[in-house]
């Protein structure tokens, strides 16, 4: 996509040139793609009303554009937009007229001093039990070989507590069995971290190596740790329908995937006594901000000082 300077003020080209200039920054195409729709969402709205121009877009219509998010209900369900989803569809609007002032597209920035809603804190929603990981796991007994490779990809999760395309992007030799860590390649932000790994899934990491992956590989394989049943890696998609599966299979009634082992590894490891910027290093996370969340889902040592000072715990 080309880096001229739209000659237009309409919308679209607008929201093309800053996606572009997004590209160019070296965003990731996901982060892109994200801005790119919630700015479409933003022009169908706008035109609708009248405006297809970015001169014409100001603080008074981002009030209105807000309203509008707040009183939308999805169609399958009739829910509200949650309070995070309605500050990323204004923020990304915000933003791009910041940029294309600096820009030098438009004159004045008419948004410069839109009130963006707070975020508030949403809590994960509830998580797997440390039973409860365990229950998941063993379901992989009744799969074979494909349920060795299924165990050894949970347990990296589990243990790791990596993003899922932090997992799906993992090579052999990115698992140092001697010193079990794992090499994180090109994380949230472009960043590479090691991180450690329990000794039970290097375990399984070796077994599925050497019992499982080599039945697997093809010329779409390449040096890709873990690959589905056609050879090629995983997408994104197919990791969690993979974990939904299990956790489903195990009679466990709590929702996700791939993040439940991720959001169960920091609990746990709170819940255990580990200082807060540890978990944050091990989770990969730039802001401590967004770690601290797991200190309010982790109710262990609230229980245990509740139990022991309220009058109604001791009845």
């Amino acid at each position: 996509m080309s880096l001229i300077k739209p000659t237009t003020q309409a919308l679209i080209p607008c929201i093309d040139y800053y996606c572009a200039l997004c590209r160019a920054k070296g965003q990731s195409e996901n982060t892109v793609i994200s801005k790119q729709a919630a700015l479409s969402l933003f022009n169908t709205w706008a035109v609708k009303h009248g405006v297809t121009t970015v001169d014409r877009v100001n603080t008074e219509l981002l009030d209105n554009y807000q309203q509008y998010l707040n009183h939308y209900r999805k169609p399958l369900n009739g829910e509200p937009l949650c309070r995070a989803t309605i500050r990323y569809r204004l923020t990304a609007v915000k933003v791009m007229m910041r940029i294309l002032f600096i820009k030098g597209v438009l004159a004045t920035n008419a948004t410069e001093h839109f009130e963006l809603p707070k975020n508030g804190r949403r809590l994960p929603k509830p998580i797997l039990s440390e039973p409860d990981v365990d229950k998941v796991l063993q379901q992989t007994e009744h799969y074979g070989a494909m349920g060795v490779r299924d165990r050894a990809i949970m347990e990296t999760y589990y243990a790791a507590g990596i993003r899922r395309f932090e997992l799906q992007s993992l090579h052999i030799d990115d698992v140092d069995f001697e010193q079990y860590k794992l090499r994180v390649n090109q994380g949230k932000g472009f960043k590479d971290r090691y991180v450690p790994i329990a000794k039970s899934a290097c375990f399984w990491i070796y077994r599925y190596l050497k019992e499982v992956r080599g039945t697997l590989v093809n010329e779409h394989s390449g040096k890709t740790l873990f690959i589905a049943n056609n050879g090629k890696p995983f997408r994104v998609a197919q990791l969690s329908e993979l974990v939904a599966k299990y956790i489903k299979r195990a009679g466990v009634r709590k929702q996700g995937a791939c993040n439940q082992y991720r959001h169960a590894a920091a609990t746990h490891m709170v819940d255990n006594g580990a200082d807060i910027r540890h978990v944050q290093a091990f989770l990969g996370h730039a802001d401590l901000s967004t770690t601290q969340v797991y200190v309010h889902v982790s109710l262990v040592k609230l229980q245990e000082v509740y139990n022991n000072t309220h009058p109604a715990a001791q009845r």
